[in-house]
């Protein structure tokens, strides 16, 4: 301001030549004259707003009230959830995507981390609900009164949350239990994935099925279990687990186990039937799920073999005796038929299955 009117009165003197003071003030001769016709007109020496008085592209007021709502009842969603929100609840004119995070950021309301532009995965997923599920326990959770570690199960199609339980410990019945509940209400998968924790898995033994496993083998469901170091392979449910930290847990006092029960039981129909996923398409998993025609049966079903199997009983300490040989077992087969089969294609190697779950292997020629 003091160079503009310094300029404006040097200007103003007898015999002054504007084009010469303006190359000498680092300006054009059309700013210069532009200074002195508002010092003439007495008007205001500093800059002006290049701010258009009408903006007729600009997002409604009531449209941009909705985002900001939207955003403070779901404050981890980004501009692409919210915009699927919108127009699933028939708003007429949804802003786009670009234009809600523009909305966000105007009204504070993207935090640091948020700003960054999400990595772009390549996402793998079975044909059809009910093809795999993924189970893990979620890890550790501080509460007021001690802590649990939650029991989720995802189904792999849809990313639907099919249990979200906090259990009281980590024991086969536990377990079994939860999913007993979860069988009835949505039917048998084709097969389920985990780690190789207790009590599915052995972590000594990785790949060795345990109790709670063969139980899921009766049921007619196959199992499998995730490489060690590798908890990619149920990633679907590793991303489940960052959105319950991230929506749920980050932030708040739980003060006990109830608490975060009634915690879960509030976010549960938000993840499944509210919340679009990216990975989706900003589908919700609750679209894309559907129960399994296979019912729970509230019997165990017989262990049967083929005609030409020999099947041998594994005694109290988890042995089976083939050809004068004591072969160890999983002790969690103690009294229940084993099925030995010969490799067709290894002469003394023998496969060895429980139901249609093969879970080891003999080489005779080691026994000799």
């Amino acid at each position: 301001m003091s160079q503009r009117t310094e300029f404006v009165a040097l200007a103003h003197q007898q015999g002054v030549s504007v084009s010469e003071l303006a190359r000498r003030f680092g300006i054009s001769r059309k700013t210069a004259y532009k200074w002195l016709a508002r010092a003439e007109a007495g008007a205001s020496m500093a800059d002006r707003s290049r701010r258009p008085r009408h903006s007729p592209a600009r997002t409604p007021p009531e449209a941009e009230q909705a985002v900001v709502a939207l955003r403070r009842q779901y404050p981890c969603w980004g501009g692409r959830k919210l915009r699927r929100i919108l127009l699933d609840r028939g708003m007429a004119e949804v802003p786009a995507e670009s234009t809600i995070t523009h909305i966000l950021r105007r009204h504070g309301l993207l935090t640091g981390a948020q700003e960054t532009v999400p990595r772009r995965w390549q996402h793998f997923e079975h044909a059809a609900p009910n093809d795999l599920w993924q189970m893990d326990f979620k890890g550790t959770i501080r509460l007021g009164q001690g802590s649990c570690d939650p029991l989720t199960v995802i189904d792999d199609h849809s990313r639907y949350n099919l249990v979200l339980r906090v259990v009281s410990d980590m024991r086969t019945t536990t377990v079994q239990t939860a999913l007993t509940d979860a069988f009835r209400r949505y039917g048998l998968p084709v097969r389920i994935n985990t780690d190789n924790g207790a009590p599915w898995g052995s972590p000594r033994n990785p790949g060795v099925p345990t109790a709670l496993s063969f139980w899921l083998v009766r049921l007619g469901i196959r199992i499998s279990f995730s490489a060690p170091a590798h908890p990619q392979t149920n990633g679907k449910n590793e991303r489940f687990h960052r959105c319950l930290k991230t929506e749920v847990i980050n932030g708040r006092a739980l003060r006990s186990t109830d608490h975060l029960q009634a915690s879960f039981d509030h976010w549960w129909p938000i993840y499944n039937q509210i919340r679009s996923h990216e990975a989706l398409g900003l589908a919700t998993p609750a679209s894309r799920y559907r129960p399994s025609p296979r019912p729970f049966p509230e019997r165990l079903p017989p262990i049967e073999y083929a005609p030409d199997d020999l099947v041998v009983v594994a005694n109290s300490d988890g042995l089976i005796r083939f050809r004068g040989q004591p072969i160890q077992v999983p002790k969690a087969l103690r009294g229940l038929p084993v099925a030995i089969r010969p490799r067709h294609d290894v002469d003394g190697l023998f496969d060895l299955f429980f139901s249609h779950h093969h879970f080891d292997s003999i080489d005779l020629s080691r026994h000799r």
